[in-house]
């Protein structure tokens, strides 16, 4: 289960405001930064290695297992 609140946590600390922000930081595009900001759709593996290079947050912190 994908944990938007670190990543926006992380985002903001490091000075980010908003999605648009974050989609230039990261090089993303500004909707898939609004889907990841906004919790509607988790982080490919590549998106979240750049989002461990930028903010440092892991993969794992990002992703939480879901519970069964």
């Amino acid at each position: 289960m994908y944990d938007r609140a670190a990543l926006v946590t992380a985002a903001r600390a490091a000075g980010d405001r908003n999605p648009s922000d974050t989609a230039r930081r990261l090089k993303v595009a500004r909707n898939t930064a609004w889907r990841l900001w906004n919790g509607h759709t988790a982080p490919s593996a590549a998106l979240a290695a750049a989002v461990e290079e930028h903010y440092g947050v892991t993969a794992g912190q990002l992703v939480k297992r879901a519970a069964a």
